[in-house]
This record gives structure tokens, C-alpha cells and sequence, in this order.
């Protein structure tokens, strides 16, 4: 196993938020969106925003902009212009040239099909590539994906909610795609790339991409970037326990109705306990109280069932 990777310290916070257009803004992405926004806005550190478009069958028309909107009207205010993944597509393209120079990428000619036939076992994070087409294309394949080759390497990071956190990259995942088969760069690949574009230093999310951190670590250290200080929020569960989202129906937020009590309820859920004299504030009064007080070591690790 290799020397664990740890994080570049740098002095000025960049965060992000990073929503996909696949339907509108619910608590459960508001999660993240509020703790991204407070940790980043603590020490006048700056919080962009970058709309996730690029997996386009996903992308459900105005989404996007009924995302921004609700955003505006709870006083998440971004700098700069929005980043949108569909309009980046070259970067990601030169990564992965880069990537395939130094001889890390190889064409994958299998199926879904096939890798739930040929996988060893399945992971954490889903099936785990059993290296068909690493050391080439079986006869009859043609090229379908591109991956990345995984060595035996133990990625380590320290999450700012979770501590520390270890994965194999072989043993968890495998060779990981980089490209899909329908041409679409994987959300790796461009995660990695955008927030090094971009100069994010600060990566806060939901805890269900804990387990992709270990990869997008890798990715960052394969092509020279520095990497990010990551930290994972606590999901936000429905009364079933099931994660709060969109392929849930998870309701809509509407911030010109509600937005003072979600965002209470927000922190609250954040182990931001908003004193009572606050409990009625408006949701600008509000988030200016969480960026003041925003204390990391509150945040539960545990996911816990949301009352909306």
C-alpha cells in the first residue's frame, strides 16, 4: 500500500455547491447548499456555484432556473457566474487526454450485463471492475467506456465530519469509468476537473459521496492538483428512512413562503441550534447568524429523519 494522501493546506476558503438540474431545490440538497455556504462565508471565503448538467437525460427542462431562483430568494447568494457542466465539455476532454498520455486509461468493451455476470462482488459503491479489458479488448469486445487503472493504493483522508477515513481503491471499486458508454464524461472525472478549475479548496456535501472522495482524491493527484479539504454532511432522511430527493419526491422548497423557517430548520438539522429569540427571523437574519456561529464539531455524524 502507498503513503497516505492528505489534503494541501491553502489560505483562502473556496467553496461550492454543486446541484443537478434533475428536478427542483428540496431540504435535502438545501443541506448542503447551507453548510457549504456558512463554512465558506465564515472567513470571507468565497462560494460558487456550479450547475451539474452534464448527465443531459437526467436534465429536466427549467430546473435549473428554479433552482437559482430559490437559492436567491433565501439569500444564498453565489460569486461570480455560474459554472454549467454542459459548456465544459473540452475541459474534461483534455483531462482525460492527459490521463491516456501517461497510459492510465484503457477502453472497457463491457456491459452492464456483463459485469453483473463477470464481478467478483459488489461493493459499497456498486459492482466492483474485475480488470477485463484492462490489459486489453477480449476477442468480439469493441471499445464501449474508458477507465481509469486503479493500483493497489490506500487513499486516506481526514473529512471535517467523519475524521479519518481510509479506502483501497482496488479492493472498493476497481477500475473506475472516466467516460461512459454513451459518451458522457463520468461525474468523477468532471467533479475533479471543475473544482480544480475553479480553485476550490473546500468540498462540503452529502455524506452519500463519501465513498466517491477516495477516487476524486486520486483523480486530483494524477493530474497534479492540489487536493481539497472534504467534509460530508449528514443525510437527510424521510420518515422510511430513506434518503430525501428528487427520485424520492422530496417536496419543493418555496423560499418566498417559508424561507425563514427552512432555513432554521436547516441549521437546526445541522446542529445549529439557532437561539429563540432568532425562531422567527427572516432567512437573510438567519444565514448571517450561521456564518457567524457555524461550529463544524456540532454537525452530528449520523444521519438523521428530517421533520418536512
Amino acid at each position: 500500500m502507498a503513503d497516505t494522501l492528505k489534503p494541501t493546506t491553502v489560505p483562502q476558503v473556496v467553496g461550492r455547491f454543486a446541484p443537478s438540474p434533475t428536478g427542483p431545490l428540496h431540504f435535502g440538497s438545501l443541506v448542503s447548499a447551507v453548510g457549504s455556504y456558512c463554512l465558506a462565508r465564515q472567513g470571507g471565503g468565497r462560494w460558487l456555484l456550479r450547475m451539474e448538467d452534464l448527465d443531459t437525460p437526467r436534465v429536466v427542462p427549467g430546473a435549473a432556473d428554479k433552482i437559482l431562483n430559490t437559492l436567491e430568494i433565501l439569500g444564498l447568494t453565489w460569486d461570480g457566474p455560474v459554472a454549467w457542466q454542459s459548456r465544459r465539455v473540452e475541459l474534461y476532454r483534455s483531462a482525460l487526454d492527459e490521463l491516456r498520455g501517461k497510459g492510465l486509461v484503457f477502453a472497457c468493451g463491457c456491459s452492464r450485463q456483463d459485469l453483473q455476470v463477470s464481478a467478483p462482488h459488489a461493493g459499497e459503491e456498486g459492482l466492483i471492475y474485475p480488470g477485463t479489458c484492462r490489459r486489453g479488448l477480449p476477442p468480439g469486445r469493441q471499445p464501449r467506456a474508458e477507465r481509469i487503472r486503479v493500483p493497489e493504493l490506500a487513499v486516506g483522508f481526514c473529512d471535517g465530519v467523519f475524521g479519518a477515513v481510509d479506502q483501497c481503491l482496488a479492493d472498493a471499486v476497481g477500475d473506475f469509468v472516466l467516460r461512459r458508454a454513451d459518451g458522457i464524461f463520468a461525474y468523477q472525472l468532471a467533479a475533479v476537473v471543475d473544482d480544480a478549475a475553479t480553485g476550490v479548496n473546500q468540498v462540503v456535501r452529502g455524506a452519500d459521496l463519501l465513498g466517491s472522495t477516495p477516487r476524486q482524491i486520486f483523480l486530483h493527484s494524477c493530474l497534479g492538483h492540489p487536493l481539497p479539504h472534504y467534509i460530508h454532511l449528514p443525510l437527510a432522511l424521510a420518515q422510511d428512512g430513506e434518503k430525501i430527493s428528487k427520485r424520492h419526491g422530496a417536496p419543493e422548497i418555496d423560499g418566498t413562503l417559508e424561507g425563514g423557517r427552512i432555513i432554521r430548520q436547516t441549521l437546526d438539522f445541522l446542529g445549529q441550534r439557532v437561539p429563540l429569540e432568532l425562531q422567527g427571523a427572516p432567512a437573510g437574519e438567519l444565514l448571517h447568524w450561521g456564518v457567524t456561529h457555524f461550529d463544524l464539531e456540532r454537525v452530528p455524524q449520523l444521519s438523521r429523519v428530517a421533520a418536512c
